[in-house]
Formats: C-alpha cells, structure tokens, sequence
C-alpha cells in the first residue's frame, strides 16, 4: 500500500512540474533529497550500531536481567499471560528500556524478537492479546531521552536539541495510556465476541 502511494505521488509530482515548467526545479529537488536522504541514513546508522552494542553488552552483562526485576510489576499487570521468567518477557523489558532512552531503532530489533517469542510455535495468524498490547506499548512509548529525535535536531543545527524533552515526555504518556486503554478494550470485545 505505501508503495502505491509513493508512487502515485512521485507521479502526481512529475506531471504537475512538467505542466507547471518546473522540471529544473523538480530534478534539482529530488538529487537534493536524495543526498539528503544518504546523509540521514549514514547519521541514523552510526547512532543505531552503537547502541545495538550497548544492549548487547548490557544482555551479556546480566544487566537485562536486573531491567527486567525493575520492569517487572509495571510488565506484568500490562502483560498478565507472558510467564515472568520467559525470553519474551525479557526480550520486552529490554525493548521497553531502549524506548525510555528514547533509542527506537536499537528497540525494533529486540521487539521483533519479542513478538517471535510471544507466537512460539504458534500456526495461528492471529494476534495474541499480549501481541497486540506489545505492539501497542512499542508503538507509543514513553520517551524519558528523546535521543533519536535530538539527533536529528542537532544534526540539522538545532543549537538546543533537547528543549522538546517536556512535550516528548507529555505526549508519550498520553499516547501510551490512551493505546493500551483502547487495545485492552477492543481486545475483551475480541475476545467476549469469540466466546459466544
């Protein structure tokens, strides 16, 4: 589907320049962009690289191990189903602090290899409530170091990067409360509907 969509609006793009007389302009943007793009990528890449390292050593350190006794009462009235003591619940509990760093990109590898874990052997291609809470709490995490998008901010000369940190921590929290709200209640209507 976003690959119809892109397309559609590179060529929506191209017929209005050609139409308009502005294909210097269209041509000059997209190299523009794509440089811009390539630059970004390398940045994002490096910052990504390093901390995947740091959770590795963190995992080989034990140090998931404590994250995870830290996490736990808060993991298991969101997660009840999910044994304390799994790899999936471990797996969460790392994903759930490199979110608080506000390292997203280190936290979707441990997360896919979470939502691995939640299936197990499972054939079903339905979603467990545990899956879909998870995604959920993935999707809109609460951000204490909002280290990606400072990145960023820096990178294209923000002189005070981290001066969004109270409206990331703001709007986190909402967006995570009213995600798992609306997920655990669609996921009882799932399950009251099968039930009958």
């Amino acid at each position: 589907m976003l690959s119809f969509i892109f397309t559609f609006m590179i060529v929506v793009s191209i017929v209005c320049a050609v139409f308009t007389g502005k294909t210097e302009e269209l041509s000059q943007s997209m190299m523009d962009g794509a440089s811009d793009a390539v630059e970004l990528l390398i940045m994002m890449s490096g910052m990504m690289c390093l901390w995947s390292g740091v959770m590795e050593v963190a995992k080989e350190c034990r140090l998931t191990e404590k994250l995870s006794k830290l996490f736990s009462p808060v993991l298991r009235l969101i997660f009840p189903e999910v044994e304390k003591n799994s790899k999936a619940f471990e797996l969460m509990s790392m994903n759930v602090s490199a979110n608080l760093l506000g390292l997203g990109n280190a936290a979707t590898p441990l997360g896919l290899q979470a939502m691995r874990e939640l299936k197990g052997d499972s054939k079903s291609d339905v979603a467990t409530d545990a899956m879909v809470n998870f995604v959920v709490m993935n999707t809109a995490s609460i951000q204490l170091l909002p280290t990606t998008i400072a990145t960023m901010r820096g990178a294209l000369g923000s002189k005070s990067p981290f001066d969004i940190i109270f409206c990331v921590w703001i709007s986190s929290v909402v967006a995570l409360c009213m995600g798992l709200f609306v997920s655990k209640i669609f996921c009882r209507i799932r399950r009251n509907k099968w039930n009958l």
